[in-house]
Parts: C-alpha cells; sequence; structure tokens
C-alpha cells in the first residue's frame, strides 16, 4: 500500500495495486484447509484480475498518447488527450479521455468493490477478522478510491467518465446497504456496510468532490475498523458463533465491547459531532449541489442510503448486545465461573474479550468519535492536499460547499434542520421496534414480501450470474477447446494422423521393397520407359 500511494507513475502503482491484490488473496485464505476460504480467495484473486484488465488499458491509452509513464506527464497531456479520439470502427469513434479513465475507473470497481465487481467481498470475511478490519475496510478497498482522486487532472477532463463513477458509486452506496439489513452474519452485516460506504466515498469522486471522498475514507478507517474488531471480540466472546440470531443481551457479559461498538456504530449512520457525520453529510451536500448528470439519482440513493445505513447498523446493535438472550435458549446462564465457561449455548457463557482485544477497541473509539471534529475543516476547506488533488472551477462543489461552512461546531449544530439526521433517527427507530420492542411485527409480511425477500437472499442473482453464466459459459468453451481443439484437431488430426499417414505410406512402400532381383530389374525397366517418354514428348 506505501508502494502504491507513494508512486509518482503508473508503473510503480501498478506494482503496488497487484502486491496487494497477492496479498489479500493469501490473507482471505489464510485458512487454507478450510473450502469455503479457498472458494472465497480464488474468487477476489479473479473478480480483481477483470477489474485490473480495464485499468491495465488505461494505462496504455495514457502511454499511447503521451509516451510516459509519470503522472506529471499524463496531467499535463490531460487537455490534449481529451481533444483526441479514439476509433473504434470505421464509422464510430469515442472520446479518448472518457474511455481512457472509464478504464482506470474500472480497476478501481475491482479493487474498492463497486458494482457488479463487489462479489468478492462479502466473501473474503472468510479470513481472520483483524484482515477484514484492516484490508477489508481501512487499506486495500480504499486503494480504488485514492487512485481516482490521485488522478482527478485527468477525470476533471471527462464530464461523460464521471457520470459513470458517480451512477456505479451511488447504485452501490443504496443497493449493497439494503442487502446488510437482510443478513444475519455479523461479519458480512460489517462487510455490506463497507460495500456502501464505498460506493458513498465514490459518489463523492463522481461529483469531484476528491477532498470530501478521502476524508470519507479516513473517517470511515477508524469506525469500521472498530466494528470489524467489535464484531471480532463477539466472536471470541461467544464461542466462533457468527449469527446474530443466536445472540442477543450480550452487553450485560462484553460491557467494552457493546460500548465501543456502540460508539463506532454511531459514527457509521452519521450521528452529529461523531466522524462519520461529517464525512458523510458533505458527501450529500456534494450531491445536492452537482449539475452533473446524474447528480439527482445519486443524491436520493446516498438519503435512502442513511436511513437503510441506520437500520442494518442498530438491528445488529440491537440483535447482538440487547433483548432476550438467544445463545441460553432464552434464560438466563448461571453457574458459570469467572472466566465465562459453563455449559450452557455455545461451548458456555459469553465472556468479555482479553485486553489484546478490547484496547485496540479503545483505541480506535477516540479517532471514531473525535477525528472528523477536528479536522473536517483543514482538510476540506483549508488547503491540506495542496496540489495533489485538481479541480476544474465549474465543478468546484467542495468550494460552494466552503462558503456556507461555519465551523465544525455550528455545522453539527444545524443537523436538525437537515433530512439525513431526521432519516437515521428513524433507521435506529425502526431497528429497536423490529428487534426489541416487536420482534414478531413483521411476520405477516413474509409471504408477501418472500419474492423480494428471495432476490435479496441471493444477492440480487450477481453470484448465480456469474456461476451459471459466466464461469459455465468459460468452462463450456474449455471443453469445446479440450475435445475439438485438443483431442480432435491437434491430438487426433495432427499427431495421430500424421502418424497414420505416415504408417499407411509405410504400408504402400514396404509392398514395392521386396528384396527380390526381378522386381528390382521391373520397376527399373518402367522408369527408364517413362523417362524415354518424357523425352521424347519434348523433343
Amino acid at each position: 500500500m506505501l508502494m502504491l500511494v507513494m508512486a509518482n507513475n503508473f508503473m510503480q502503482l501498478f506494482f503496488g495495486w497487484e502486491a496487494v491484490g497477492v496479498v489479500s488473496y493469501l490473507l482471505i485464505g489464510f485458512w487454507y484447509t478450510r473450502p469455503s476460504a479457498i472458494f472465497a480467495n480464488l474468487k477476489a484473486f479473479l473478480v480483481n484480475r477483470v477489474g485490473d484488465f480495464g485499468f491495465v488499458l488505461g494505462i496504455a491509452g495514457v502511454v499511447y498518447f503521451t509516451g510516459s509513464l509519470d503522472y506529471r506527464d499524463a496531467f499535463a497531456a490531460g487537455p490534449q488527450i481529451a481533444s483526441s479520439t479514439i476509433p473504434l470502427s470505421a464509422e464510430w469513434s469515442v472520446s479518448a479521455i472518457t474511455l481512457i479513465c472509464i478504464c482506470l475507473f474500472i480497476g478501481a470497481m475491482g479493487k474498492s468493490a463497486q458494482v457488479p465487481l463487489h462479489v468478492w467481498l462479502p466473501d473474503s470475511m472468510e479470513g481472520p477478522t483483524p484482515i477484514s478490519a484492516l484490508i477489508h475496510a481501512a487499506t486495500m478497498v480504499t486503494a480504488g478510491i485514492y487512485m481516482v482522486a490521485r488522478l482527478s487532472p485527468l477525470f476533471e477532463q471527462s464530464e461523460a467518465a464521471m457520470s459513470f463513477v458517480l451512477v456505479v458509486g451511488a447504485t452501490t452506496a443504496l443497493f449493497m446497504g439494503v442487502l446488510g439489513v437482510v443478513n444475519n452474519d455479523i461479519k458480512r452485516v460489517v462487510a455490506y456496510s463497507t460495500l456502501s460506504q464505498l460506493g458513498y466515498m465514490t459518489v463523492a469522486l463522481g461529483v469531484s468532490a476528491y477532498s470530501v471522498a478521502i476524508f470519507h475514507l479516513m473517517t470511515h478507517a477508524f469506525f469500521k475498523a472498530l466494528l470489524f474488531l467489535a464484531a471480532g471480540s463477539v466472536i471470541m466472546g461467544m464461542h466462533h458463533e457468527q449469527d446474530m440470531r443466536k445472540m442477543g443481551g450480550l452487553a450485560k457479559w462484553m460491557p467494552i465491547t457493546a460500548a465501543t461498538c456502540w460508539l463506532g456504530a454511531l459514527a457509521a449512520i452519521g450521528t452529529p459531532f461523531f466522524s462519520g457525520f461529517y464525512s458523510k453529510d458533505f458527501i450529500i451536500e456534494a450531491a445536492h449541489e452537482s449539475q452533473r448528470w446524474g447528480a439527482t439519482y445519486a443524491y436520493l440513493c446516498v438519503l435512502a442510503g442513511v436511513f437503510i445505513t441506520a437500520l442494518y447498523t442498530f438491528r445488529m446493535i440491537f440483535m447482538t448486545f440487547h433483548g432476550e438472550a438467544r445463545w441460553g435458549q432464552g434464560h438466563a446462564v448461571h453457574g458459570h465461573d469467572d472466566h465465562g465457561h459453563g455449559d450452557h449455548g455455545h461451548g458456555g457463557t459469553p465472556h468479555e474479550s482479553p485486553w489484546v482485544v478490547t484496547l485496540p477497541l479503545i483505541l480506535l473509539a477516540i479517532p471514531a468519535v473525535a477525528i472528523g471534529y477536528l479536522t473536517v475543516g483543514p482538510m476540506l476547506f483549508g488547503g491540506f492536499f495542496g496540489e495533489a488533488i485538481q479541480v476544474l472551477p465549474k465543478n468546484d462543489v467542495v468550494a460552494a460547499l466552503g462558503s456556507h461552512f461555519h465551523g465544525a461546531a455550528s455545522f453539527a449544530l444545524a443537523a436538525p434542520t437537515h433530512p439525513p439526521f431526521w432519516l437515521a433517527l428513524a433507521g435506529v427507530l425502526a431497528a429497536w421496534w423490529v428487534v426489541i420492542k416487536r420482534p414478531h411485527a413483521l411476520d405477516g409480511l413474509e409471504a408477501p414480501l418472500a419474492p423480494l425477500r428471495r432476490v435479496l437472499d441471493n444477492k440480487y442473482y450477481f453470484d448465480w450470474f456469474n456461476e451459471h453464466v459466466l464461469a459455465a459459459g468459460s468452462r463450456g468453451l474449455g471443453r469445446l477447446l479440450w475435445k475439438a481443439g485438443d483431442q480432435t484437431l491437434i491430438d487426433g488430426a495432427l499427431v495421430n494422423g500424421s502418424a497414420g499417414l505416415v504408417g499407411v505410406l509405410a504400408g504402400v512402400v514396404r509392398r514395392v521393397q521386396t528384396g527380390f532381383l526381378y522386381t528390382y530389374a521391373f520397376w527399373m525397366v518402367i522408369g527408364l520407359a517413362l523417362l524415354l517418354g518424357w523425352f521424347l514428348t519434348r523433343a
């Protein structure tokens, strides 16, 4: 990641990019004896190769027009590339900068898990929880966001590419969040939350609010790593149980984990004064401010996403830490020893994790609460990024937002006058109603909503399509090439066919080679007669 971030040229960027992908592949498959982990790491590797193919094409386009791999040369040539076209056929050509930027963004779609290249991230939860917290929340998955922001001088030259980024990000932010509502695996809920938040960052990129995207990348790293490690602490305390339907009431047994997880959840839903509030609200404001094609769709998606985020986040909080204890068959567990070992539920009574787990939770909870308040002014409106991010004046929505910004405190105090505050509150109350107050309130809707539930349980059928269309098509093509190409053409016709032909010719020639003198004399006479005939006809 350091190599990737510190690169000043596309070659070094790509080396870091690929190395991060390899490390992710190895870490997802850390439990290498578990078939699901091996399947997950292969899936991550293959999906990232699809994105990386687009990334390589984008880099090739830059080199084609500039003859250089350096950022400086590429950025200087941006306007010239913007005036060029690439012919795709005799009649049809496309803007060179648009094609290059979309190809580069396809690389970001793979690495930063945007629809439809998002399918690897939920499965990557097969890796150890610290890996999920670092690689798949704070570090690797944000590489695509960083890359687009770093290449802002190129992306600014193409309105079409930016609209593409915007629509993809908005779709990811809303539709991946909805999947978090129906999931019962505590780590996968946080994974879908990560997908949704990556969509928010991409929306910020799409409206040219690059500094806001990087700001949300930073605040998200703290509260999402906190939520992942809290989920890992719960899994340890529950003796490796990940199903939230088998939890409940854990706040009594795991107070530190519960308190820090609450702080992470409040930051994630954008509670005023918490870190997530500043970054998320500025993304929503930037989408509202933008005049770019697709901005209205993006604004509606991220606004709806606020309610969805609060709903799935606090559904997780309430199912895990509050309400009825479902791990003890609905009763309180008695007779446990001081170490939390008993004979009920999942191998014993839940217990707080050791300090080696809870200390990082406490340390992450501090920036999850405070980092946004402390840094929002300098990072967004204080020239924090210098010349590293370049925005054309007509696209500068952050400058427009800056005219209304009068400090972190006043911005937070004004939150009740904006829709996100009430949408988040509604999401929390809805989660409380469904999980704590009326656990069976929605039972009557199961039958009417069964088709929608089926779509969500099948994750919009992306995995089904990949497995039954793309993977099956690839296997079918491989089988065709094996049977028709390898067995029939190469082995059958070329290798075995040529050997058979030699055998047939040898059988014919063998009949001529009899070993009798009169046979050779006969063929010599025939040969002489043919030569004489040839000479006579020429004469």
